[in-house]
């Protein structure tokens, strides 16, 4: 795999109003995209920290995913998400290694990505977003 670099870290959070008086106002921190992703059930706002991004994201629904896993786990990191070349091929590829994908397609993501999920039980119990920026 030919990992162009991280693209961003993924934060879950109850509310991103909320985690923008500490992200802004404590670390000074500057919100540059608040976004909502519709069919993923979650409203994302990023962050630049140097040459990574911090995404926090909030569930619009009950039972959306990141929802479940504040339930479950509490606020947190989410998930790390790499930026590649080529995603439709390397998903082949992971797949074709017994990888479990969680999309075996790329979706529309935000922040103008096309990006899938491999599931954390077949990486060592952390949720890996690959991401691939749209043409």
């Amino acid at each position: 795999m030919q990992v162009k670099k991280i693209e961003h870290i993924g934060i879950a959070v109850r509310s991103i109003e909320k985690a923008l008086e500490f992200y802004e106002g404590v670390l000074g921190l500057k919100c540059y995209n608040i976004e909502e992703v519709a069919d993923q059930k979650v409203k994302t706002a990023f962050l630049k920290v140097g040459e990574v991004k911090l995404e926090l994201l909030e569930s619009t629904a009950a039972d959306g995913p990141v929802a479940k896993f504040i339930e479950k786990r509490g606020e947190g990191i989410h998930h790390l998400a790499f930026e590649v070349e080529d995603i439709d091929s390397e998903l082949r590829r992971l797949s074709g290694l017994g990888y479990q994908l969680i999309h075996q397609t790329p979706k529309d993501g935000a922040d103008n990505k096309r990006i899938a999920f491999l599931h954390p039980k077949s990486t060592n119990g952390v949720l890996i977003e690959l991401c691939q920026e749209k043409s």
